[in-house]
Parts: C-alpha cells; structure tokens; sequence
C-alpha cells in the first residue's frame, strides 16, 4: 500500500498570521505578551499564545450565538516585541499597534498579558470616538490613583481609564475586591453594576448607540472555572453568565476589545486556557457581526 502523504499543518484558529494586514478586515488580533507590573503572581505574558494554542481544540460554530467563525474577517498582527523592563515603552508599542489597526478600518481585539495592557488600546480607541464607552467585567476594581507610588500599574488601569473618558462613560461588573476608597468611588460615580438580569438589561440601555469598548479580565470567572490567573478572587461567574452578558453586547458597535490576564502555567489541567480562548471566540463572532 502507498504511503498517505503527511496532512498540511493548519495554524490554529486564532492563529491568522499567515493572513496579510493588508487584506481587508473587520478586526485585527494583537497579542500584547507583558505582564511587567503584576504584583501577586506573574505568567500573564504566556496568555496570548495560550490562548493561540488552545483555540485549536475549539469548533469554529457558536450554537449560542449561532454564528461561524469562519465568516468573520480578521486577522491576527501576531505578538508585539516588547521592552519587559520598560513599561512605558511597551505601553508605547501598544498604542502604536491598536493604531495602525484603526487607520486600516479594523477594530483592534489585544491578547494580555496584564491589565494595564489595556490602558494604551482605549487611549487609540478613544481618541476616535469621542463618544466612547467603556465596560469592564473583572474582580477587581482596578481604581488605585497608585500602587506602591506607582500610576502605571494593573492595579490602576481602570483609573486611568477614567483619566480618559470620565467616570460616566464607564461601568463595572463582577467586581468584587477593592479598597474602601475604590468602593467609595464606584459608588459616587455609579460605575458598578451586577449580572442580574436587571441590571444587564440596564447596561444595554446605558450602552444605546454609543461605541463600545470592551475589557474582560479573565479573573471576573470563578478560580473553580478558571484557576489559571495572577490574582484569582472566589465569588466569580460561570461560563453560562458570560454568555447571558455576551447577549447585550450583541448588536452594539464594538470599537475595541481585549481579553487579559491569562496566566496559563497556573493551571496544569489547560482549562483555563480553553475557556480564556472560547471566550475570545465569541466575542469575535459579536464584533465581527457589526
């Protein structure tokens, strides 16, 4: 019998480096692999290429959502070079990144990496759409003005981000750790909201018409769902309340997205991976469908 000829190697589904950036596309993957001011327990640089990875295993077909992947256009910009030892510098690198993404008219989706990832992308995003919003799942408040004297840190991305496009422009769900004067801020701002049913249907009327940027830090699930996090808080949701959040966001303009905080060695079993990158799927599949 003749010997089969060895199947081609497909990249993983994320894993649309082989696409050119310069083929049109709705959304462009970047991966932002820095984890430079973690304070608890570090490793969320390896997220992006876990999450890469771990997409392999996934079907492209959301029965949720109803929608295939294969239909969406993106492409993937690959991990950026960034200086570990030079937070502004990799910030720098960042923004310049999700740039390039917006002048070629697609909306920019980073892989952390750390929180404080975030902060550069909203900056680009929002200096396009004046009227940004900016909705945050995640356990923690991210609200410090500092930490250890430090600005620039994951413990104040959400901050800074308020430094940007005001208190009133965002909201936050699933926290559930902060400091009193944090707490005392999301309460005098009203920036914090629940998963109730209520409340999301609240969310989606706050949102309106209005440009949507999403930030998901992987740590506003349960460590019983996803353990493989710098900073894991129990009280967290399950994989059945993201998809009930996901139904808000659907249909919105989604003008930026990231998914971070994934620190895979921290989970041996890989699941935290899997779900980090169906997660990443069908939040695709909801930017891809505006």
């Amino acid at each position: 019998m003749r010997p089969r000829a060895p199947r081609p190697t497909l990249p993983a589904m994320f894993d649309r480096t082989d696409r050119p950036l310069t083929e049109p596309h709705a959304i462009r993957v970047i991966g932002a692999p820095f984890d430079g001011t973690v304070s608890f327990r570090p490793g969320a640089r390896f997220g992006p290429a876990a999450i890469r990875e771990a997409s392999d295993g996934l079907e492209t077909w959301s029965p949720v959502l109803e929608r295939d992947l294969a239909r969406v256009a993106y492409a993937d910009a690959g991990d950026l070079d960034l200086p570990m030892g030079d937070v502004a510098g990799a910030l720098s690198v960042i923004r310049a990144a999700v740039e390039e993404a917006l002048e070629a008219g697609a909306a920019p989706f980073v892989l952390g990496g750390e929180h404080l990832v975030s902060l550069p992308a909203i900056e680009a995003v929002a200096a396009r759409c004046p009227e940004l919003v900016v909705v945050q799942l995640d356990a923690h408040a991210d609200l410090r003005d500092d930490y250890l004297g430090v600005r620039l840190s994951h413990a104040c991305v959400m901050r800074r981000v308020a430094d940007i496009v005001g208190f009133e422009r965002m909201r936050q769900i699933g926290i559930r750790s902060g400091t009193r004067e944090e707490y005392a801020l999301m309460r005098d701002h009203g920036t914090l909201t629940t998963f109730r049913p209520d409340d999301l249907e609240a969310l989606a009327d706050w949102i309106g018409n209005r440009p949507l940027y999403l930030t998901v830090d992987l740590d506003v699930f349960d460590p019983a769902a996803l353990p493989g996090t710098g900073t894991p808080e129990p009280g967290g949701i399950d994989w059945w309340t993201f998809q009930r959040f996901v139904q808000v966001i659907r249909g919105r303009e989604i003008a930026g997205l990231d998914v971070v905080e994934l620190a895979p060695q921290l989970d041996a079993s890989g699941c935290s991976s899997v779900l980090a990158a169906k997660c990443v799927r069908e939040l695709l599949l909801v930017a891809g469908a505006n």
